[in-house]
């Protein structure tokens, strides 16, 4: 998912209990380690779970493009799939429904998913603990 100024500056203050700042070079770093892992034919679903979780809590639309077309459309909530916006309330209910998930020995098919978006919901909603991966601090702050 290529991320633009524009892509932070849409992210609704009340979705964050972090920095914006913060949050932007997260959901930044997440997407490239995303990005350089489907480059080797790798993946990991806890780093899909933070991908997104970020990208969910930003209000962020991915765009499939299909035979007939491309059709954008709103990021799927991690755990429970709703495509509804990401407000605080659905937010505490989805950071809810990740700590169920993860409680319940995670997501069939999809280990580690679940215990990424509660990382990053602990860290970015709840305003808890440490960032769910390791974020480099560049010169620049």
């Amino acid at each position: 998912m290529e991320l633009t100024v524009r892509d932070f500056e849409r992210i609704p203050p009340g979705n964050l209990r972090v920095p914006v700042r913060e949050f932007a070079r997260l959901w930044l770093a997440a997407e490239q380690r995303g990005d350089a892992q489907a480059g080797q034919d790798q993946g990991d679903w806890y780093l899909a779970g933070v991908r997104i979780t970020c990208r969910w809590m930003a209000g962020a639309f991915v765009t499939f493009n299909y035979p007939a077309g491309p059709v954008r459309q709103r990021v799927r909530a991690p755990v429970t799939k709703t495509t509804r916006k990401a407000h605080e309330e659905l937010i505490a209910r989805e950071t809810e429904a990740a700590e169920t998930a993860v409680a319940r020995g995670g997501l069939p098919g999809r280990p580690g998913l679940a215990e990424g978006a509660k990382a990053t919901f602990a860290w970015a909603w709840q305003g808890s603990g440490m960032p769910p991966i390791e974020v480099k601090r560049t010169a620049a702050g």
